[in-house]
C-alpha cells in the first residue's frame, strides 16, 4: 500500500471517522464508508493510533485531541484567528450578542473563531463548521463582497438571524467576514441591523488595520524525518508515507502564507520529491492551495476532526487517561480543580471493590487536606494562603498554619503532593499536577486509596511514576484543546 495514494487513503478513513457527531467507531464501519480493505483501514488505524491522531479503546475507535494539530495549522498559518479574535470578542460582549469569522470554503462558509453569547436560545456553530454560502449572512457578504452588509433572517434556520460585513487585507480582497448572529425571540433582522451596524462597522475597520499591520511568524526551524524511526520499530505495519504526508500538511501552517517545496523539506526533513507528491495529493483533494510558488492549507484542513474536538470539555479530555491509569495502578482515580478554598472533582474513575471511596464528579474537599489541592494550593502566592485556616478534619489533619505552608513549599519542591488520612481517617492518597501550555498548574490528578492496601512507600514506588506519565499524557491533549476548565 505505501506509494502516492497512501496519504489519500489516511485522509479517507480520517475523515469518514470526523464525520457527523463525534462517537467512537468500529474498523468495520470504516471499511463501508470509504470503501478500502479492511487489512488498508487497519494499517492507516495503526499509524494514525502511533501519531497520537486517533485512539483504540478495544474494537472502537475515536479520534484524539492532537487530530486537532491539522486545524491548528491552517488557522495559524492563516493569521486570521490570531489577529481578528480579540476585536470579535470585544464587539460580542459590546452588543451582547454572539459574533462569529468565518472563511471561504467551496461553496460554502468555514468558522474560523466563534464567540458565543450563552442563553437559553444560543448559537451553537463550532469552528470549523460549514454552512452553504448562499443560505447564511457570512456567506452573502462574501458572494456580494461590494454590498455594504448582508442579512439572514431565518435562512439556514427558524429563529435565526443575522447581520454580516466583509473585512478586506491590504490588498483590498475579502479575506472573511464577521457576523453578529442572535435569534428572533430578542430581535427582528430590522432591529438587529439597528442595534450592530455601528459597532460593526467600527470593528471591521479595526480588524482592516490589524491585518494590514500583522506581522510575520517566525521561521520555522530545521526538522527530522521521525517517520524513520517509526518504520523501523513498527514495520510493515506502520505507513511511513501517511505519516510523511501529515508532517507536511503540519509543516504548511509554520509560516503564514505557507512554504515553498524547499522551505517545506527543510522543515520537515523529508526529501524534496516526497514533499512535492505529498503537497500534490493535498492539492487533489482541496486541502492546500498554490500562491506562486508557495503552498498553504486551505480552509478544508478543519473538516478532520477539528469542529468535533473543539467541543471537548475538560473532563472529557482527561477521563481517558484516568482510565488507563486505574488499569495500570488498580486503584481509583481523580481530578480537579481549585475553587476558592476548596477542590472540585470534574472527572474520577473508582474500582470495583469491597472498600471503595465514595466520591462523585462535583465533589468538593477542602484543599488543604488533600493531595491534589496542596498541589494546587502550592502555586498561589504566599499572601492567598495566610488567608487559610486549617480546621481539624481527622486526628492526622494538619492545622497548623506555618506547617500546612512548610508542606505546600515542599509539594511545589517536589511535584507531587502525598497527604495520609488528613481528610478522613483510612484514606491516602497522592497528588501531581496538570499544567497548561503556559507551564501553570490548572488541575491536579490522583490516585487514592485506603490505607490498608498501600503503604506511603508504595505509592511512591508504584504509583508516583504512573502519576506523572499520565499527568505528561493529558497535558499533551490540552495543548491541542482549548477546553474550558472549570472551578
Amino acid at each position: 500500500m505505501e506509494g502516492a495514494g497512501t496519504l489519500e487513503r489516511g485522509l479517507a478513513v480520517l475523515r469518514a471517522l470526523t464525520a457527523g457527531p463525534r462517537r467512537p467507531v468500529r474498523a468495520t464501519d470504516l471499511v463501508r464508508a470509504t470503501g478500502l480493505a479492511r487489512s488498508t483501514v487497519d494499517r492507516v488505524l495503526g499509524t494514525l493510533a502511533h501519531l497520537g491522531y486517533v485512539r483504540a479503546e478495544g474494537r472502537d475507535v475515536s479520534p484524539a485531541p492532537r487530530l486537532m494539530e491539522l486545524g491548528e495549522a491552517y488557522l495559524a498559518a492563516g493569521g486570521l484567528r490570531d489577529a481578528l479574535a480579540p476585536a470579535a470578542g470585544r464587539l460580542a460582549d459590546e452588543l451582547d450578542e454572539s459574533v462569529s469569522l468565518a472563511v471561504r470554503d467551496g461553496d460554502g462558509v468555514r468558522f474560523v473563531v466563534q464567540c458565543t453569547r450563552r442563553r437559553t436560545m444560543s448559537v451553537t456553530f463550532r469552528v470549523g463548521d460549514l454552512l452553504p454560502a448562499d443560505r447564511c449572512a457570512a456567506g452573502l457578504a462574501l458572494l456580494e463582497p461590494e454590498a455594504a452588509w448582508a442579512e439572514d433572517d431565518q435562512l439556514i434556520e427558524p429563529g435565526l438571524i443575522a447581520v454580516a460585513m466583509p473585512v478586506r487585507d491590504a490588498r483590498g480582497r475579502a479575506v472573511c467576514v464577521v457576523s453578529v448572529v442572535s435569534h428572533t425571540s430578542r430581535h427582528t433582522v430590522a432591529e438587529l441591523r439597528d442595534h450592530c451596524l455601528a459597532g460593526l462597522r467600527k470593528t471591521v475597520a479595526e480588524m482592516e488595520a490589524t491585518l494590514a499591520g500583522a506581522p510575520p511568524m517566525p521561521a520555522a526551524p530545521a526538522g527530522v524525518d521521525r517517520s524513520r524511526g517509526a518504520k523501523q520499530e513498527l514495520g510493515m505495519g506502520f505507513l511511513q508515507s501517511l505519516a510523511r504526508g501529515l508532517a507536511v500538511m503540519v509543516a504548511l501552517g509554520t509560516a503564514r502564507g505557507g512554504l515553498t517545496l524547499a522551505d517545506c523539506a527543510k522543515v520537515t526533513g523529508l526529501p524534496r520529491a516526497t514533499v512535492r507528491r505529498a503537497v500534490q495529493t493535498l492539492e487533489s483533494l482541496g486541502y492546500a492551495g498554490a500562491d506562486g510558488a508557495r503552498f498553504a492549507l486551505l480552509p478544508r484542513v478543519l473538516e478532520l476532526g477539528y469542529a468535533q474536538l473543539s467541543g471537548l470539555t475538560f473532563g472529557e479530555v482527561v477521563q481517558p487517561h484516568l482510565a488507563d491509569l486505574v488499569a495500570r495502578v488498580k486503584e481509583s482515580a481523580s481530578v480537579a480543580v481549585l475553587s476558592g478554598d476548596d477542590v472540585v472533582y470534574v472527572a474520577r474513575v473508582q474500582t470495583v471493590s469491597l472498600m471503595s471511596i465514595n466520591i462523585t464528579v462535583g465533589t468538593r474537599f477542602p484543599a488543604y487536606a488533600t493531595s491534589m489541592g496542596r498541589v494546587l494550593l502550592a502555586e498561589l502566592p504566599e499572601e492567598r494562603l495566610a488567608a487559610i485556616a486549617p480546621r481539624r478534619l481527622s486526628s492526622r489533619t494538619v492545622t497548623s498554619a506555618a506547617e500546612l505552608r512548610a508542606l505546600l513549599r515542599q509539594a511545589a519542591a517536589d511535584g507531587y503532593a502525598l497527604v495520609d488520612q488528613e481528610l478522613e481517617e483510612g484514606v491516602r492518597s497522592i497528588a501531581v499536577p496538570v499544567r497548561d501550555r503556559s507551564g501553570r498548574t490548572v488541575a491536579a490528578v490522583n490516585v487514592a486509596t485506603h490505607a490498608g492496601r498501600a503503604s506511603n512507600a508504595t505509592l511512591l514506588r508504584d504509583v508516583l511514576p504512573a502519576l506523572r506519565e499520565t499527568a505528561a499524557r493529558m497535558e499533551a491533549d490540552l495543548v491541542h484543546v482549548h477546553a474550558a476548565i472549570d472551578g
